[in-house]
């Protein structure tokens, strides 16, 4: 069976809508609480967690393009949409970091008093604990729904874990009366980000540059050798999002076939992966001669 990519992209589509709503409301707490009483890293962190609210609506873009079916300009699908949106995720990342650090340079320079309340800390665990939630839950469906961008997107939500640990801990030396904790913790948020945004770009740029996709090649060797009339595969080459797999590879059959039967074989091929393979899109079979192989 194959890939229903309406109903994939409805998926991804509807998790990302509940996430945006969680983001926004978690962002909107942090930051009235941090404008309220002054506190810079605070105030960075709920940035940050708005910056995941617009990341989801980036997705939201880019999950409609994807879902676009086959056309004459698009021959292979749009499903890559969805890998190149995800850096618009990463751009979001580090455009937060650069302005978090060149604020905590200046507080550094400039010092402002910052109060803190115990309003404060149920604000950051109570945030901290429903970020947790959401990033459990948006990574494991994205490696369920085979989606680089929903697993892009919870690491984005993990940095924002770290940062609200890291505010929490700059509460702490603000109540013990070292205020300077304050700026220093904004910029350690700004390097988690920037962190995060370089994870992202390692990740997509290894389906735009069509790196090797993640599957075994034993595996698909072994589905072909089940096809009768195949004596041999080879060069078996893959690429692609784990969600939409390219596969091209040699078949070698007996030399004195028909080509009415290797033609046949070709489609025994092809339907054998995509029923152990769902993920593969597209398979691309060579036919040759057992025996003719010149390497």
């Amino acid at each position: 069976m194959t890939v229903d990519v309406k109903k994939h992209y409805s998926r991804i589509k509807l998790l990302l809508i509940v996430i945006l709503i969680l983001n926004w409301g978690v962002a909107i707490a942090k930051m009235v609480l941090g404008l309220a009483t002054r506190c810079q890293s605070m105030t960075a962190d709920g940035l940050h967690s708005l910056s995941d609210g617009a990341s989801n609506i980036i997705g939201l873009v880019g999950i409609a393009l994807s879902s676009k079916p086959v056309d004459q300009d698009h021959p292979y699908g749009h499903r890559k949409y969805e890998t190149f949106f995800s850096l618009g995720i990463a751009a979001l990342l580090f455009l937060v970091a650069i302005n978090l650090v060149r604020e905590g340079i200046d507080r550094i320079w400039h010092p402002a008093a910052t109060e803190v309340s115990s309003l404060s800390f149920v604000v950051m665990v109570v945030t901290m604990v429903i970020n947790t939630l959401v990033m459990k839950y948006e990574y494991s469906q994205g490696k369920k729904l085979r989606s680089d961008f929903l697993v892009a997107d919870s690491m984005h939500t993990k940095a924002d874990i770290f940062t609200s640990f890291s505010v929490i801990v700059a509460l702490l030396g603000i109540k013990l009366g070292f205020q300077i904790i304050d700026p220093i913790t904004t910029l350690v948020i700004s390097i988690f980000i920037a962190h995060a945004g370089l994870e992202i770009i390692k990740d997509a740029s290894k389906v735009l540059c069509d790196t090797v996709a993640i599957i075994d090649i034993a595996k698909i060797s072994d589905i072909v050798m089940t096809v009768k009339g195949v004596r041999q595969c080879h060069k078996i080459r893959t690429r692609g999002r784990p969600d939409d797999i390219w596969i091209d590879l040699h078949v070698q059959v007996d030399p004195e076939m028909h080509i009415d039967q290797a033609h046949k074989i070709c489609y025994a091929v092809e339907e054998a992966i995509k029923n152990k393979i769902p993920e593969a899109s597209d398979v691309l079979v060579h036919i040759e001669p057992r025996g003719d192989r010149k390497s």
